[in-house]
């Protein structure tokens, strides 16, 4: 008897254990409405943000070049109770200035120290982009860190960089790049793969993205798509920016949005800011027309 009431206390902790322990995840049924914030100073504000919105956000973290994963740490959870989490490795402007060893090191920390509170990690940011360095040393470091988070059993993402008719090396176009330096383990495996662009940059073209997404899509055949990065410094415009792109149709059946407004923490933090009802509001519309 005393074996059987041992046996149901063991099974019944273990049980609530297993329960608590269990985190939210973005799986694919979720659409993906993404954030980026690049601080996380005034993190009471950043939170009371990210919890304005009606529809759970996906906040994307960049990881300041110069600070360990430690000074994270707290931040990290706090934003984790309100929204998902991806986060950047590395910023893309910073990739040239660390080696290959160090940026290895580099995920590993942030992996060991945060990855209870992360849902997905970015293992390489706008990786085509001429000014992240030579290319067979950017290779090895995104492969390096898809090694790290997929040993780890995570979630990977790659975000590209688009830029179609404003590259200055034609080696350097999205589609060319990834086919070439993307190895076929990668195509086949990553969790997410994501576009950043910025129509600033780009003589304000809007291309076609229906049919570059469903490009993207055979090219990473497994992989949830979507954009990873958008944003416009111009203050008129954002308004627009905002409405066009999270309420775009695209009619890939692994297209997850995203988005991942660069400007989160300058447009919509405190959240009295006018632009997070814009965020707000496009997110509501885009879930109503999806019904």
């Amino acid at each position: 008897m005393k074996a059987k009431i041992l046996f149901f206390i063991i099974f019944f902790s273990f049980g609530i254990f297993a329960a608590n322990s269990k985190r939210p995840t973005v799986t694919n049924s979720n659409f993906i409405n993404g954030v980026t914030i690049d601080s996380v100073e005034n993190i009471t504000a950043v939170v009371k943000s990210l919890k304005s919105l009606s529809i759970k956000p996906t906040t994307r973290i960049v990881f300041d070049e110069d600070e360990e994963a430690f000074t994270y740490k707290a931040a990290v959870k706090k934003i984790h109770e309100v929204s998902f989490i991806m986060g950047e490795i590395l910023d893309s402007f910073y990739v040239k200035n660390i080696s290959t060893e160090d940026y290895v090191a580099r995920t590993t920390q942030y992996l060991s120290t945060l990855d209870n509170d992360v849902d997905i990690w970015e293992i390489g940011n706008e990786i085509n982009g001429e000014w992240l360095g030579d290319t067979p040393t950017v290779v090895a470091k995104m492969n390096s860190a898809y090694k790290v988070v997929k040993n780890k059993g995570k979630a990977a993402a790659l975000t590209l960089y688009y830029n179609e008719g404003c590259w200055e090396n034609k080696s350097n176009e999205m589609f060319r790049w990834a086919e070439k330096n993307i190895s076929s383990e990668m195509k086949q495996s990553l969790d997410y793969v994501f576009i950043s662009y910025y129509e600033d940059d780009c003589n304000d073209r809007q291309p076609d993205w229906e049919q570059v997404f469903q490009k993207l899509g055979k090219m990473f055949p497994s992989s949830k798509i979507g954009f990873g990065e958008i944003g416009t410094k111009h203050a008129e415009r954002k308004k627009s920016y905002i409405n066009r792109y999270y309420n775009m149709k695209i009619s890939h059946p692994r297209f997850v949005g995203g988005y991942f407004w660069w400007y989160f923490s300058q447009d919509m933090v405190p959240s009295t800011k006018p632009l997070l009802k814009t965020l707000d509001e496009a997110m509501l519309s885009r879930k109503k027309s999806m019904k």
